[in-house]
Order: C-alpha cells, then structure tokens, then sequence
C-alpha cells in the first residue's frame, strides 16, 4: 500500500507542478479561457474576476503539487485538490459533450490535449484523489523538521505567484501562439493545402402534442399544420481541414481601407504598435516609444498603431499621447490579445516575420541600423 500511494503521490504532484508552470507562462490564456465560459453560461459579471481568479489557481497547483510530493498539510491539500478535480472533471466532461467550447485549454496553448484525453485525464486524477483522499492519515510529510517541508512548500508559493507577475508584466517565457517570433504572419493567414470547408447541415425543430423533433431540410414538414416550429440551427457534420493558424487578423485605416496585406508582405522593417483598450493601457515608457518613432522616420521605417477601439477613440488617445503623426488601424479585439499579451506592446516585422515583440516595460531604449540589420539595445 505504501508503494501505492507514494505512486499516486508523485504522479498527482507533477502532473499538477506542470499543469502550473506551463499555465504560469501566460496566465492571461487561461483568463481568457475563463472568459469564455462565463459568456456561455450567461455569467457575464465574473469576467472582472477572471485575472485574479486565474492567478491564484494557477499558483494553487504548483503549490499543492509540490504539497503532494513533500507532505506538508497533506490532508487539507488532497481535500482541496479532490474538490478541484471533480470541478475539473465536471467542465472537461462539458466541454466533450456540449460542444459549446472549443477546448478547455487543460495545459495552454503550449501542449493541446484533444478534449477526450483532457477528460479522461481528469477522471483518472479524480480517481487518485479520492484514493489519497481515503488514506490520507497514512501520509507523512518527507522532512522531520516541519521548517523545511514548510519553506519548500513557501517557495513554490513564491515561484508560482511571482513567475505570473513577471510574464503578466513583460511576455511569455516561451511563446506558443501563432504570432510568436520567427512566424510570417501572411503566410499563416493563408489556408493549407489540404483546406475544405466546414459542412453544415440545417436542422429544423418542430413541436407537436408537446413533442419537439428535428427534421432536415430534405424532410420538414411545412404544409403539414398539425406541426408548429419552433427554431432552426445548423448542425456540424464535418469539420474544416487546413484551416489558417491566424484568423481575422485585418488592418483597417481611419477611411475604412483594409492594408493588412500591403503591411503584411511589405519589404523590410516594420514596427507594429497593439493597443488593446486605450483607457486601461499603461503608458510608462511612452517617452521611450516616442524615440523610436522618431528614430525609425530617420531610416524610413514605417511605424504603425494597431488598435482595437473605433477608429475616433484611437485617434483621440493618439492624440492625447503626442502620438498624432504615427498612422493608425483599427483591428479586433481578440486578434490583439493574442498578438500581444501586454496592453499595449510593439512588435518588429521584416519581411512580414515577427523578429522581436516587446511589452511596455521592455521597449528598446535605442534603435539603428548596422548593414541591412536593425539593432535594438
């Protein structure tokens, strides 16, 4: 039995060490996801709590997975980690069969689990739990001197809080998304080879006696009276192949002109400003931003304002920030909160390839060319 639950110990505490630390990597993924959610369950009002909620239960599991594998407060955190999977188990198994969500984003947009795997992953650590759950007066913590399993335990806090302030503040560690470093932005809004069309199938609900049933359009029945409808949806029979990795992404001037191409596959260097809500973005370092728009009219680099507001509130902040000569495009809203985590950040394109992305506390203090190459310092 000791071997059993040592087993089970050491596989609950990694899996959820990992599940932290990849999310920890880009928290506001998982913000995201959350969002998601709440919209669909009509819970709009937690949308303002997401972020911290998102936080702390992130810094949970790589807390109380390192609790698992060193003891300290095991009982109170194998009741905590019980209660969280069942509610794990509980929206994986939404996810699989509503199909009202996409993906549940277990492990990020780092490592993608289809939602099967996810929910039988969850059921399997349920499972183990609940196993740890019943013999948990048997456990004892690794380290006799209750200092030491405490600091441990102190310092995952530590790690799994802190890492989220800093990737929260600057970027990710290691970007996953399609508009990270070394991608061709163009070249992932084109479809692949192998792309086919989604196919939908239109499904129309009729009541009678009380009975709704669904029919197709080959088989509803429309002058039969006795029938009352009552909605019509599409059903998904197959779904798209080849699809482009970046959706939705279009550059749109103050007269309404999409340039997303003419910007995308332009020659040469690029810089690319994302601003994702003018009225919350942090505006420290602006004098610093200023320089390199300046410094990259002299060697003729196009500078650009992506924002996600209407075109007359851009132009107002543009304004308000001594910004009003840096041409701007309005683009969607959630195109720039993957394009760039921080609000707001810039980007550097050559040759439509993201070379380098920076948050607002990282902008590069001086910009020059050296050759054909620019050089940020």
């Amino acid at each position: 039995m000791k071997y059993i639950i040592w087993t089970f110990r050491i596989i609950v505490g990694c899996l959820f060490i990992f599940s932290g630390v990849v999310k920890a990597n880009d928290p506001l993924g998982l913000t995201y996801k959350m969002n998601e959610f709440f919209e669909v369950w009509d819970m709009n009002f937690m949308i303002h709590y997401s972020l911290g909620l998102s936080v702390c239960m992130i810094a949970f599991e790589v807390i109380a997975g390192v609790a698992m594998i060193v003891g300290n407060y095991f009982k109170t955190y194998i009741t905590l980690l019980l209660l969280l999977n069942i509610f794990y188990t509980f929206l994986t198994g939404y996810v699989l069969y509503s199909g009202k969500i996409k993906e549940c984003g277990c492990f990020g947009d780092c490592i993608p689990l289809s939602n099967s795997v996810t929910f039988y992953k969850d059921v399997a650590l349920t499972g183990m739990c609940l196993f740890l759950y019943v013999y948990r007066f048997r456990v004892l913590p690794i380290f006799s001197k209750s200092e030491l399993n405490f600091g441990i335990v102190s310092l995952a806090a530590i790690f799994g809080f802190g890492s989220q302030w800093w990737t929260l503040h600057h970027l990710p560690v290691h970007d996953c998304l399609p508009y990270k470093v070394g991608n061709n932005i163009w070249e992932k809004m084109q479809p692949g080879p192998d792309y086919t069309e989604a196919v939908y199938e239109s499904v129309f609900i009729y009541e009678k006696n009380g009975i709704k049933q669904e029919f197709t359009a080959a088989n509803y029945p429309w002058k039969d009276t006795s029938w009352t409808f009552v909605d019509h949806t599409d059903k998904l029979i197959k779904e798209a192949t080849g699809q482009p990795a970046i959706h939705d992404f279009s550059l749109t001037d103050s007269t309404g002109k999409d340039r997303t191409q003419e910007i995308m596959t332009a020659k040469g260097y690029v810089f690319l400003w994302f601003l994702r809500d003018p009225e919350t973005a942090k505006t420290k370092n602006m004098d610093r931003l200023r320089g390199i728009i300046t410094s990259a009219e002299g060697m003729h680099i196009p500078f650009y304002m992506a924002c996600s507001s209407d075109k007359e509130m851009c132009k107002t902040f543009e304004e308000a920030w001594g910004l009003k000569d840096v041409p701007f495009f309005t683009i969607d809203g959630t195109v720039v909160k993957t394009a760039l985590r921080t609000n707001p950040g810039l980007m550097l394109l050559k040759d439509g390839v993201v070379v380098h992305k920076w948050s607002f506390l990282d902008y590069p203090k001086t910009i020059s060319m050296e050759g054909d190459n620019l050089v940020t310092k």
